[in-house]
């Protein structure tokens, strides 16, 4: 079986996105997401209404705004996210977002062509946040591969 990489990402705005605080961030979101579309190894993006995900909010804290997609590999995802314009965004981020105490992002393995949805994004987070780093949800820092996941699997009936 092949395998693609999903991440979530979560973040706790400091102001609405209609804000003038927020316009750095609004504002180049069309063109960051046009940039991840095209970057090699992108598979698939959330979006709610409009191109982006900005109008979902799948958390209790209505401040807390969501980003998931999914790529070929752990390496095409890493690219995109700090070899690329979008590490600007990134290292502007406590501009326009809290820091957060538990990890905002997480990184698991799908099945080719598997879509996942936001309940599963959030069940991932939630396991990474309670258990720990472990194959089933991971960080950029510490990876695993599919082989891994599907041993962990096997061993934990996970």
């Amino acid at each position: 079986m092949s395998y693609q990489i999903a991440q979530i990402n979560i973040a706790r705005m400091l102001a609405p996105l209609d804000s003038v605080q927020m316009h750095g961030f609004v504002s180049r979101l069309d063109e960051i997401n046009a940039l991840a579309e095209s970057a090699p190894g992108f598979v698939w993006r959330l979006k709610g209404d409009g191109n982006d995900a900005t109008s979902l909010r799948p958390f209790e804290d209505d401040m807390m705004i969501v980003n998931m997609s999914v790529w070929e590999s752990i390496d095409a995802l890493h690219q995109f996210a700090f070899g690329s314009e979008h590490v600007a965004l990134y290292r502007a981020r406590a501009d326009w977002f809290s820091k957060m105490e538990a990890r905002p992002t997480c990184l698991w393995w799908v099945p080719a062509g598997h879509i996942p949805t936001v309940a599963e994004a959030k069940e991932r987070l939630t396991t990474l946040w309670y258990r720990g780093i472990t194959p089933l949800a991971f960080t950029f820092q510490k990876r695993f591969t599919p082989h891994e996941v599907e041993a962990y699997a096997a061993q934990h009936g996970d």
